[in-house]
């Protein structure tokens, strides 16, 4: 698929597809793997394939590639998809502790991982709906 010029930088930057997909893959082996994140982790099924398949999908048009997750799902709602769990601080610093650890192994780029955190921070505390 072709990638506009004017489109989000980031999925170019961070190298596509391959590089998306390792992200994810690392993500969700973080989480699966460290007992801090175990309050998330009982969020997800036992097989994580189909979320990484749909954060995978989802993070290609959200940094700027294919469109995956709108053309196969819609709109991706993700405060309404999120809201049948309870997400606290506690859940979105533990999403945010994988996603970092993940960024920082798979991510090359300091400058990329510092923008894609602090775009990642806005959407996991967007989904917080518990004090």
């Amino acid at each position: 698929m072709q990638i506009s010029e004017n489109s989000n930088p980031h999925y170019l930057r961070i190298g596509g597809d391959e590089k998306i997909r390792a992200l994810v893959h690392r993500f969700y082996q973080i989480m699966d793997e460290l007992p801090e994140s175990h309050g998330i982790r009982k969020m997800h099924p036992a097989d994580l394939k189909g979320s990484e398949d749909k954060l995978f999908m989802f993070l290609s048009g959200w940094m700027g590639g294919p469109q995956r997750y709108v053309e196969k799902f819609g709109h991706p709602r993700l405060r309404q998809r999120h809201m049948p769990f309870a997400i606290s601080d506690a859940e979105r610093d533990q999403w945010m502790m994988c996603m970092k650890q993940a960024m920082d192994e798979v991510i090359d780029d300091a400058a990329l991982r510092k923008e894609l955190e602090a775009a990642f921070y806005k959407v996991a505390d967007f989904m917080r709906n518990q004090e």
